[in-house]
């Protein structure tokens, strides 16, 4: 799925000064339907390193009344969560009704990163299809709004983000020694974003890839989306 993509496409600055403006506006104001309507909204952002999550989670939250939304970064467990369920943590950081929470990163480490690095057995990768989909079907079930974006650039265009970040001095906290690691298990990562993507792209929550090789047209496709789609769940 993800070689047939079109990775050339690409926005001019001003169309996507104008694009970007009247959907955030938009936005806005479906945030305050979604505090008005008590819906609890996930937006669940996956996708390669240096593939544009950060940019576009911000672009989407530019305009949104700050008490309305949360954003999750998250990260390889630690305490209380490392000694439960991979999603007790996800668990406790459901949205409250009428709150918006964004994932950077989620419950899909499980069958990404956890697998293809071998932190857990493949039973417990295999398992996991089963328990994310029923996971999302029941956040969904309960009146819940799920969104899930996996960002995808070209490993080429990821070689040049990653010297671009190397060489920028307040971009290079980005960049770590695991970052160029993980280049080496490109196809890898891959073969277990495919079958991500055929095990748990479901009527309740399917998943939206972004053709992410220009910042400009990927930051737009994702606010168009959560615009659409929230229009259509809050009539």
């Amino acid at each position: 799925m993800l070689e047939t993509l079109d990775l050339s496409v690409k926005l001019t600055r001003p169309e996507y000064e104008a694009r970007k403006e009247k959907l955030q506006n938009r936005l806005h104001l479906l945030g305050y339907e979604v505090y008005q309507q008590k819906r609890p909204v996930m937006l669940v952002f996956e996708g390669w390193d240096a593939a544009g999550k950060g940019g576009a989670i911000k672009r989407l939250t530019e305009k949104l009344d700050p008490r309305g939304f949360v954003v999750w970064p998250i990260a390889a467990p630690q305490g209380d969560d490392k000694a439960r369920h991979y999603l007790y943590r996800f668990w406790r950081r459901l949205p409250e009704q009428g709150q918006i929470a964004i994932f950077d990163r989620s419950w899909y480490g499980r069958v990404l990163v956890e697998r293809v690095e071998g932190f857990c057995n493949e039973a417990a990768w295999r398992r996991a299809y089963s328990e994310i989909n029923a996971f999302e079907r029941e956040f969904v079930q309960f009146g819940g709004i799920l969104l899930k974006f996996w960002m995808h650039i070209s490993q080429k265009e990821q070689l040049r983000r990653f010297k671009e970040r190397e060489r920028t001095s307040y971009k290079s906290w980005k960049i770590t020694d695991e970052d160029w690691r993980n280049r080496g298990k490109w196809e890898d990562y891959q073969a277990a974003t495919e079958e991500m993507f055929a095990r748990t792209s479901t009527a309740q929550a399917p998943w939206t890839v972004v053709e992410a090789e220009d910042k400009l047209h990927a930051r737009i496709k994702v606010l168009e989306t959560v615009v659409d789609v929230l229009k259509r769940e809050l009539r």
